[in-house]
């Protein structure tokens, strides 16, 4: 088996790093820093990590360390993965000087960045440094969805590889073959997910999941007036905070427990004043990482409304093709005869100003209010 079987619809990019991970002595394809950039559910980090285990594999041995890689375990990789807002510059001068060492079992030390767009300019300037002078065998790899969401001065010394959005019947088979979905249900969940390989293997296997989304799109549709907009901001809010909660509650759980063992201290007893300030790390560790799932929830719930109404949109138009939404095809169509296209532009354009607003921190509640007060003018049958 392949370290390059589990990736679907991206076959230009595989090629390319194929090529840079051979060991032909002509190979000309291998540079020090890669970057590869794709939309959200393409398969990035898969492909970095799938890119790092071609990398690091000695002869005869791919699935040892494709396993070490899974498990990020192995000697010669360093990876940063955030799940917090932004990655802190303490964190990349750890790397960084993780950077300097030689590789100890393979041929290369590979360092991966997640999300290498959550960078500050500072933070970036020193990644900088570290690109413009690595050793020898050293290979960065970093992820982001688009080169421009990276300083310039970074573009300029890196190797871009652009991934694309994956069709719909390449993630359905992926979830088929991979995680022995149901074929008619993994192409709803991918369809439904906008090819988002992530979000499809969650609607394919998680119920409560696939019921807050059509929730979501069900509040929506019943917005009739200024206060039903603000009613449903406020339940939108909550599937946000109940689905943020749902990804993080139950590894929040594990690590204090793993975080208690490691400490001696037996599950329901007492903590040591001595060790408090480490559990208190960890909380504090857990809280931004909530702040982020809850951001991604929102994200989430407005790229849902994205998708119902630009199913109107097309309806509107007398567009032909598969709707996203083909679910609720006869609320779609009640919606399209009771509207105009410019009115379903004017929601497309608000959910566009929510998404931005919480990214730039704005209120989620306000957000959301300002969005649907323009569902409830322009968007209702």
């Amino acid at each position: 088996m392949s370290v390059w079987d589990d990736l679907t619809g991206q076959a230009d990019a595989i090629a390319v790093l194929r090529a840079a991970a051979s060991r032909d002595p002509d190979n000309t394809a291998m540079t020090h820093s890669w970057l590869i950039t794709g939309p959200p559910g393409s398969g990035r980090s898969n492909l970095a990590y799938a890119f790092a285990s071609a990398l690091l594999a000695r002869p005869g041995d791919d699935e040892a360390t494709a396993r070490q890689v899974a498990a990020r375990s192995h000697p010669d990789l360093a990876v940063l993965s955030t799940e917090r807002v932004i990655i802190t510059i303490d964190e990349v001068r750890r790397l960084v000087s993780s950077s300097q060492f030689s590789p100890s079992v393979g041929r290369y030390r590979v360092v991966v960045i997640e999300d290498a767009d959550r960078m500050t300019e500072r933070t970036s300037n020193l990644l900088l440094k570290a690109l413009e002078e690595p050793p020898p065998r050293t290979v960065w790899i970093l992820c982001a969805p688009s080169e421009a969401d990276l300083i310039p001065t970074i573009r300029s010394r890196v190797r871009s590889v652009r991934l694309r959005t994956p069709s719909v019947d390449d993630v359905a088979q992926l979830l088929v073959a991979r995680n022995g979905v149901a074929p008619d249900l993994a192409v709803l969940a991918a369809r439904e997910a906008q090819s988002h390989i992530g979000m499809a293997l969650r609607l394919a296997t998680n119920p409560e999941a696939r019921a807050r989304r059509g929730r979501t799109l069900e509040t929506a549709l019943d917005i009739r007036s200024v206060s039903d907009a603000v009613r449903a901001a406020a339940t939108l809010l909550a599937l946000a905070g109940e689905d943020a909660k749902a990804i993080t509650e139950e590894r929040d759980a594990q690590e204090r427990e793993q975080a208690l063992r490691s400490l001696g201290v037996d599950p329901g007893g007492t903590v040591p004043p001595a060790l408090r300030s480490q559990l208190r790390a960890l909380e504090d560790d857990q809280k931004r990482r909530a702040t982020r799932s809850l951001r991604d929830g929102l994200d989430r719930i407005m790229v849902d409304l994205q998708s119902l109404y630009r199913d109107v949109l097309l309806l509107q138009l007398g567009v032909d093709g598969d709707p996203v939404n083909g679910a609720i095809q006869d609320r779609l169509t009640s919606v399209a005869r009771g509207s105009t296209p410019a009115a379903t532009l004017t929601v497309l354009d608000a959910i566009a100003t929510a998404r931005q607003r919480v990214e730039a921190n704005v209120a989620p509640a306000l957000a959301l209010e300002a969005m649907l007060v323009a569902v409830s003018r322009h968007g209702r049958a």
